[in-house]
């Protein structure tokens, strides 16, 4: 998984003053009572879409303060303004108090949608100006929301430390479950086990209601760092406290443990998963997936009952666990992201194994991507000759057939023969 990266190249004088700054100004506000504005945001869909992104380099925040003057066929509303700003060194809040000294009004919603757009761009620093500017601002109410993207940024500009003392700073108003879990967020993203397992204790403590996200959040961290036997305590906890688990939870318990090779314990969560009230049409995708993966891939444990390396570098258990994620994505229909995680292993230089082209296969295939089924079987078949396995596309081909699949069984097999990869070869 990806990590956010620190920026190395930030002037440590600098640094400091303005995570100072950013975190005065944060307790200079107490909150008062969270609304919510129609449109804004819905804290779980927010942060449900957060991801572990490459942290933009920025060399420093001192330098020139004015944007560029805008080109005659550019518009010079606000948010225009703020994206001229090119570089991070240059300054949002001074394009903000022009703004208003032009005798322009700043709706609270218009800046978060600017936040939004600055943060999906990896523009931390302007974003977090955003925000500083809405704290200093009696005006402008804060919204949950509003603390749980401060402590994002506070971790993308400043790390870690600097969003730990901003959230011990907050009144106890806004320690929400929100705002916990964006912490408990920060020290997963930088594997910080330690902190988070006694923060994750202190939110069970705390009385409030925590979703499946939060869970989730540890589940993942444990995935990350090794650390896949925690994975069903967390589980544990999850039921204990009656929190509806989600396809992720689901996705991430399966994984713990197809990668210590337990497959007896992922047919009994399959079979969990079945006969969950909260099961959509996307579960039972993944049901079928996973159990195509485990027949076709002959995803069982070895006669010594280890773990076996396909490369020095890369585990059974990490290809495993990449395996799954391709499944869960596909499961959603999300093909956009099996792209690209597929693209990401076959930029690495490490050798894949033929239960990688299995997942990717049944993945394409079940979502109805023949054109991408074909070039995965060539590539495959284009590989050195004993990566590719025969035996593994005729068991992949039944395995849709034994679901009820049976046209895409079809579609399969003529794939095969154009890729002069012939069934009947199995029996020689």
């Amino acid at each position: 998984m990806l990590n956010p990266a620190t920026d190395s190249r930030l002037q440590t004088t600098e640094r400091p003053e303005m995570a100072s700054r950013a975190l005065s100004l944060g307790l200079r506000r107490r909150p008062r009572l969270f609304r919510e504005d129609a449109g804004d945001r819905s804290s779980s869909s927010v942060l449900g879409r957060w991801s572990f992104c490459r942290l933009l380099s920025s060399s420093g925040f001192g330098g020139e303060l004015l944007e560029d003057a805008p080109a005659a066929e550019e518009s010079d509303d606000l948010r225009s303004r703020i994206f001229r700003l090119r570089l991070p060194k240059r300054s949002v809040t001074n394009v903000l108090e022009k703004w208003i000294g032009e005798g322009n009004r700043i709706p609270a919603s218009e800046l978060r949608q600017i936040s939004k757009e600055l943060r999906r761009r990896q523009r931390y620093k302007h974003a977090l100006e955003v925000s500083e500017w809405m704290v200093t601002h009696e005006e402008f109410e804060l919204l949950e929301n509003d603390y749980v993207v401060r402590i994002e940024l506070m971790t993308k500009v400043f790390g870690v430390d600097a969003a730990e003392r901003y959230f011990e700073g907050l009144p106890p108003a806004a320690k929400t479950s929100e705002t916990y879990t964006a912490l408990l967020h920060c020290y997963a993203g930088a594997k910080l086990t330690g902190r988070a397992e006694n923060l994750f204790e202190r939110m069970m403590d705390s009385g409030l209601s925590f979703s499946a996200l939060t869970y989730n959040e540890m589940m993942t961290l444990y995935m990350s760092v090794g650390l896949v036997e925690k994975v069903s305590s967390v589980v544990q906890e999850l039921k204990i406290r009656n929190v509806a688990p989600d396809v992720f939870t689901y996705n991430l318990w399966i994984s713990s443990c197809a990668a210590t090779l337990n497959m007896e314990e992922v047919r009994r969560i399959l079979d969990e998963m079945n006969h969950d009230p909260g099961s959509k049409e996307e579960w039972d995708r993944y049901r079928r997936l996973t159990n195509i993966y485990i027949a076709s891939g002959q995803l069982l444990k070895s006669e010594r009952g280890g773990l076996v390396e396909a490369d020095k570098r890369v585990t059974q258990r990490e290809w495993i666990t990449y395996d799954f994620l391709i499944i869960l994505y596909a499961s959603m229909g999300n093909k956009e992201k099996v792209d690209q995680i597929w693209k990401s292993l076959k930029m690495t230089k490490e050798k894949m194994t033929g239960r990688n082209y299995v997942c990717i296969l049944s993945s394409y295939l079940i979502l109805g991507h023949l054109k991408e089924v074909g070039e995965v079987l060539s590539q495959w078949k284009q590989t050195a000759s004993p990566n590719f396995d025969l035996c593994a596309c005729n068991r992949l081909m039944d395995s849709f057939k034994e679901i009820g699949l049976k046209e895409r069984a079809d579609d399969f097999q003529i794939l095969m023969i154009e890729n002069s990869c012939y069934p009947a070869e199995e029996s020689k």
